[in-house]
């Protein structure tokens, strides 16, 4: 598992790719965050709301491009059945290809901490809403993880990696945003559109940037990751 995890983390830093990736997720929010209409300094408050809300969007589209050719470019060159005669289970396989991905999506979280920095030395009195920041950031990993368990399960689908990205991009905006929608309709009013908006990821990650680690949200996160690696696994078994 570790070996395949670094073989990953190699052949995607082997390259610029893996280096733009991450600048242009650290470009497009510093962008929406500090230069454009209703940036943080039209606040008048030191807050990093806009970030969170902005992030997931970016991720939407992001963690597909980094997905896409995990398993797809495996299956179109053929090397998937090298590495079916080495002494690794399909499990071992998806694990060290999910936890190489989970290393690429913290190396792109961790210096939004320049942000916090930034909006602290900003603000008036010095202080922000460190628990309600913590929050959002363990919020942020776990849809990102989410994210990211989708696009490796839809590049098990097919051996095209653009077919790949648009299907778990489409899919990450079904499970992000789909269900936020669904519950808006009429049918579903009167007390079921509250379940039918937790069903999605946004009710969890806007429960976790409050700053309450409710056990809850935990659990949704944590299981629709193992559901979708444990799909990821039993379609590999086939192969």
């Amino acid at each position: 598992m570790w070996s395949i995890c670094k073989k990953e983390l190699n052949q995607f830093f082997s390259n610029l790719t893996g280096y733009i990736a991450i600048v242009i997720f650290l470009l497009i929010n510093a962008i929406f965050l500090f230069m454009l209409n209703d940036n943080v300094f039209d606040f008048g408050y030191a807050s990093l709301d806009k970030f969170f809300e902005l992030a997931p969007w970016v991720f939407m589209f992001l963690v597909p491009a980094i997905t896409m050719r995990s398993l797809s470019d495996e299956f179109k060159a053929g090397t998937f059945e090298i590495l079916k005669t080495k002494p690794l289970s399909s499990g071992q396989i998806v694990l060290g290809k999910y936890l190489s991905i989970l290393v690429v999506l913290m190396l792109a979280i961790i210096p939004t901490i320049m942000y916090v920095i930034t909006i602290r030395s900003l603000s008036a009195q010095g202080g922000i809403d460190g628990g309600g920041i913590l929050g959002s950031y363990i919020g942020l990993f776990l849809l990102a993880a989410v994210f990211a368990a989708i696009g490796l399960c839809c590049s098990g689908f097919t051996n095209n990696a653009v077919v790949a990205f648009l299907i778990s991009t489409f899919s990450c905006l079904i499970l992000y945003f789909g269900f936020n929608a669904l519950s808006q309709l009429p049918f579903f009013a009167g007390g079921a559109d509250y379940y039918v908006e937790m069903l999605g990821i946004d009710f969890h990650y806007r429960s976790l940037s409050r700053g309450v680690l409710d056990s809850r949200d935990l659990v949704y996160f944590t299981s629709v990751i193992f559901v979708f690696l444990l799909v990821t696994i039993k379609n590999l078994h086939k192969k």
